[in-house]
């Protein structure tokens, strides 16, 4: 009775997020779309992304299905049957596998889907809405975004309890061994994610590399002025790479940390003497639970958020954050005290809410640690700024050198929370509660995630609408309303970006705990991994190596998908000599076709490589009898270096970036001087940085884990 009441509790506010993201939806698309110039533009930018979206779907169906045929005969017809399994029969382990992998790939394209579909809309309505004021702008792109936000951990949420229900109710597993059976749906959301994110990547910044250099740079037009044929594209790129790309990320990462999470806490609440079943249960569920509160504390935070007056509209989003996260604290306490009390240890709840604790405050230092290396008001930006005035040369030369300080301050953070959760669960009485403790400040980092992501998909819609202001042309006093907006969206997607790399970092420690768990549930004690071994020496540094190989290839990609947008700008500068002299029109579909192909093409390689890898290594050596060992080696320190480079990408990229647009202000001589064509290169390599490489690795540090997670039994 208690496990049917969970999980009802949590599908119930699962269905309630995704109806609140429906009426938000339904009230955004009630919003004017301004003038037929305005809708112009905005249908050029559907058309392109709607297309990309169809394309690169088809792409990932095709390689998805692919790899369940592999799970399945991998587990139905190769591996042996064991006694521990936790299906009686190969075929049946084989068939939960690969349905949960199944499963959780077509939720995580559904959210990412329609978080596209509604931002697309979303875009002009914000920008007819600065008409009224800057308070209806912000809230039509904020509750836009939230719609992506809702959608991606109410499917999460879901999708996990509800397949729960479906194997405990129909397959009959003991609950306890459940989490091992659902692993699977992490997996193929991660699958989802990395294709995602990194076609959406490739494409943004290959239209935006194209751009800038043919538009600023060759032909000294503005950006989003509508001579450029690239200016779609880029527009697009916003929403594939940021909407669709970003809402795929958050999905998995919510996905695999509460099936983690479930894994450690079933493992610890089966040490505690004399626990009853549904104390068990109860812990097991916590992280299910905790999330529901999440979701009812976001959408509070959302709808709560107005600008007052003439007040800075950052301070209504970071107002509506603070409610979002008090709220969300308040329903993690509750969860905490009715869940994980136990008889045997009276106190251990109020250490595993110090936990919570620990991981809201460790996504608020990111958040400011990000803001401190990305903005211009301060020194890490600004000295790149400075730099410019002196070429490109000491641009890169000072953003490298901001970007390789910019790792040490969130790896500090992310020990101290990691050691902090730790020994506060492993203090709190119960048996082996130490690694439980860092997995319930994981979710603690992440009870506000569908806040963070409607912040996150906002920046793409006010960029979107300030392109749409731009290119018809509109009154000065709207293009500064939505200018003041675009602004801030530039803060949210560097601020999300933080939190996204955050909660990876403090998830990744998590799911190698989980994949130590897993091992052992399928019979093999592995307590430690052992550097000193030759094979999990050579392991662990396969996976270092594997993460620098796989930023290159996505930063290639970028370079070549870019080659062909700076050939077709010049090809239709040359065809169309009007263009410039703003008598022809440009070709903005032919641009968008060629990037959206160009994207796709080059996604395949890098995508493939963090899938294949660690299969090679814990099949060949599996050969030499230690693959479970050097498999763990290879994830954990492929695990620590994707997490050092993603924010060496992520705030390098972004420190460039605003140290551009700082100049653009008018400081160092502004626009057309030599410090901004020096700071439009920097710019320009900064981009496939922190808007392809970087967010990529985000998801690669996870489906490095849930891919060894699924398979570890292959490897033992």
């Amino acid at each position: 009775m208690e496990e049917f009441f969970l999980l009802s509790l949590v599908m119930g506010i699962s269905i309630i997020g995704l109806i609140t993201a429906y009426f938000l939806a339904r009230w955004v698309l009630k919003k004017g779309v301004g003038d037929e110039a305005m809708q112009k533009i905005s249908n050029a930018i559907k058309e392109g992304a709607e297309a990309f979206l169809r394309r690169q779907f088809k792409t990932i169906i095709i390689l998805t299905i692919i790899f369940a045929v592999i799970l399945f005969v991998g587990y139905g017809f190769i591996r042996v049957h064991r006694d521990f399994d936790p299906v009686g029969t190969s075929i049946g382990l084989a068939f939960w596998i690969t349905f949960s992998f199944v499963l959780g790939a077509i939720c995580s394209l559904v959210s990412g889907y329609i978080g596209m579909w509604i931002s697309i809309r979303s875009n002009i309505r914000s920008a007819a809405g600065a008409v009224k004021g800057v308070n209806e702008a912000l809230q039509i792109a904020l509750r836009g975004g939230a719609v992506s936000g809702l959608m991606v951990v109410a499917m999460s949420l879901l999708g996990v309890s509800g397949l729960y229900a479906l194997v405990q109710y129909v397959g009959g597993v003991e609950p306890t061994k459940i989490p091992f059976v659902i692993v699977g749906f992490a997996f193929g959301a991660s699958f989802v994610a990395l294709f995602a994110q990194l076609g959406g990547g490739i494409y943004t910044k290959a239209a935006d590399v194209g751009a800038d250099l043919v538009g600023k740079v060759e032909a000294g037009i503005p950006e989003d002025d509508p001579r450029n044929p690239a200016v779609i594209a880029d527009l697009v790129g916003d929403n594939v790479g940021d909407c669709a790309g970003r809402g795929a990320d958050l999905f998995e990462s919510t996905a695999a940390e509460n099936i983690g999470a479930m894994i450690l806490g079933a493992a610890m609440a089966l040490k505690v003497p004399g626990a009853s079943p549904v104390w068990i249960l109860g812990v097991m569920m916590f992280p299910l639970v905790a999330r529901a509160f999440g979701i009812i504390a976001s959408i509070i935070g959302i709808l709560s958020v107005k600008v007052k007056n003439n007040e800075d509209p950052m301070k209504s989003l970071n107002r509506g954050y603070y409610f979002a996260v008090v709220l969300a604290m308040i329903g993690f306490g509750i969860a905490t005290r009715w869940l994980l009390n136990s008889d045997t240890a009276p106190n251990a709840w109020l250490h595993f809410f110090a936990c919570g604790i620990i991981g809201v405050v460790t996504s608020i230092f990111f958040v400011y640690i990000t803001q401190y290396y990305t903005e211009y008001k301060y020194r890490p930006t600004l000295s790149i700024a400075k730099a410019s005035q002196t070429g490109p040369a000491t641009n890169i030369i000072a953003g490298l050198g901001v970007a390789f300080e910019c790792a040490t301050l969130p790896v500090i953070v992310i020990s101290a929370a990691i050691l902090g959760s730790y020994y506060l669960g492993k203090t709190s009485g119960l048996v082996d509660a130490g690694l439980f403790g860092t997995a319930v400040a994981t979710m603690g980092m992440l009870a506000t995630a569908a806040y963070i992501l409607a912040m996150d998909t906002f920046g793409p819609i006010v960029d979107n609408a300030g392109g749409i202001v731009e290119m018809s042309q509109q009154p000065k006093e709207i293009r500064e309303k939505i200018d003041r907006l675009d602004a801030m969206g530039n803060t949210t997607k560097a601020l999300t970006k933080g939190y996204a790399i955050g909660s990876a970092a403090l998830a990744a420690f998590l799911l190698f705990s989980a994949y130590l768990d897993e091992v052992k549930n399928y019979g093999l004690n592995l307590i430690s991994v052992d550097i000193a071994k030759p094979e999990v020496f050579v392991g662990a540094l396969l996976g270092a190596m594997l993460v620098f190989l796989f930023a290159s290839f996505a930063i290639k990609a970028v370079g070549k998908a870019a080659y062909y947008v700076i050939n077709d700008v010049r090809a239709q500068f040359k065809e169309k000599p009007g263009i410039l002299a703003g008598t022809e029109k440009p070709d903005y579909g032919r641009t968008v076709d060629i990037v959206t192909k160009g994207a796709l093409k080059e996604m395949i390689v890098p995508g493939l490589l963090p899938i294949l890898f660690p299969i090679a290594v814990g099949v060949i050596f599996k050969l030499f009898g230690v693959g479970a060992e050097t498999v763990a080696a290879f994830l954990m320190v492929g695990t620590i270096v994707g997490i050092i480079l993603a924010l060496f990408l992520n705030n390098g990229g972004g420190a460039w970036d605003n140290a551009k647009k700082y100049i653009e202000l008018g400081n160092f001589g502004g626009k057309g001087s030599d410090a901004h064509k020096a700071a439009v290169v920097g710019d320009t390599v900064g981009d496939p940085c922190k808007d392809t490489a970087g967010p990529s690795l985000h998801v690669l540090i996870k489906l490095l884990a849930t891919i060894t997670l699924v398979l570890a039994p292959l490897f033992i």
